[in-house]
């Protein structure tokens, strides 16, 4: 019996040094080289000027482009981190995650293509796609009236793209503890959920992403009763049960919808937040007291801003620098 518990506990213990062992790789693969502000500052000291000139004459021809990059580079950040695996082309039978159902409107490809193409002229094969996302996300924050800040990079590109993988992306029907758990498994805090859920300020959303809260909503209510009468009387014009209108939806803050700022908070008090997601930031005290904080603080929601989009974009897993960011090497 001795020897079979020793047995037992030999096999036990290369089994937990086997979980830390994998658990150790994932932490090693997920956090990278450090990331520096500086780190093309010999190799490429003109990029960062180089991307902001292509996102500003992008949003000079379309004032959506700032939101598309914004969302772009969230979801490129929470599959397989802050790779450009979402920039990446579908390869024959093998979708990629841009035609990932969540990524099917993601829109201004084109942007990071002039950038990096701008970028290659200056310094062939030395700065990442996933960078050249990064700096063109911060680039369309900035330019939309909030905040600037300075991109830690260094970031590497993937060379792994997965349209199923994009099913691990927070859905605008999560509740609370879905989005908690989808957070903190990237170690990313309820804070940065709520604050990166600021992000909302700035965009437009299909009817499909809001159907669940104005028509049938459970078996006693057609509409959800959390949303403002109004607003919902507005979103069932705009969507029909049959709707026949393809693009038809709703700009995420109707009232400066192209405009980076605090008003996404100010609606969702309102109750004229869009999505469950949305709307679930105030089913607990806690991350109701930051929706209200930062309500009432522009100021203080740009800081908190910052912080969580360069918390967000550590999150790293790439291996190569791509020459073109649709292709792998």
């Amino acid at each position: 019996m001795f020897h079979l518990r020793l047995a037992h506990q030999v096999k036990a213990a290369a089994m937990a040094s086997m979980i830390t062992a994998s658990l150790l790789v994932f932490s090693l693969l997920h956090l990278g080289n450090a990331l520096s502000v500086d780190y093309y500052a010999k190799t490429c000291p003109d990029a960062e000027r180089a991307v902001t000139a292509a996102v500003k004459k992008a949003i000079a021809n379309d004032n959506t482009v700032p939101a598309a990059l914004l969302r772009m580079h969230f979801h490129d950040c929470f599959i397989r981190g802050c790779d450009a695996s979402v920039l990446l082309n579908s390869k024959g039978g093998e979708k990629a995650e841009k035609d990932g159902p969540p990524n099917i409107s993601l829109h201004a490809f084109y942007v990071i293509d002039h950038a990096k193409r701008a970028v290659e002229k200056l310094c062939p094969g030395v700065v990442s796609c996933a960078d050249i996302l990064a700096l063109a996300a911060r680039d369309s924050v900035a330019l939309s009236g909030g905040p600037a800040w300075e991109v830690p990079q260094g970031r590497r590109d993937g060379r792994v793209s997965r349209a199923n993988e994009t099913n691990q992306l927070p859905a605008p029907t999560f509740n609370l503890t879905q989005l908690k758990q989808s957070f903190s498994q990237r170690r990313l805090s309820t804070k940065d959920l709520v604050v990166l859920s600021g992000g909302h300020t700035l965009g437009f959303a299909h009817c499909s992403s809001f159907q669940n809260r104005i028509h049938n909503f459970n078996a006693t209510t057609d509409v959800d009763p959390t949303l403002d009468p109004s607003f919902a009387a507005r979103l069932r014009r705009i969507c029909p049960v049959h709707n026949k209108v393809r693009n038809a939806g709703s700009a995420m803050d109707t009232v400066t919808p192209a405009v980076f700022d605090n008003a996404y908070y100010e609606l969702l008090l309102r109750g004229r937040g869009l999505f469950s997601s949305d709307e679930a930031l105030l089913t607990h005290p806690k991350t109701q007291g930051f929706v209200s904080h930062f309500a009432s603080s522009q100021e203080d929601f740009f800081k908190a801003f910052v912080k969580s989009m360069v918390r967000m974009g550590n999150l790293q897993g790439g291996e190569e620098v791509r020459k073109d960011c649709r292709v792998v090497n």
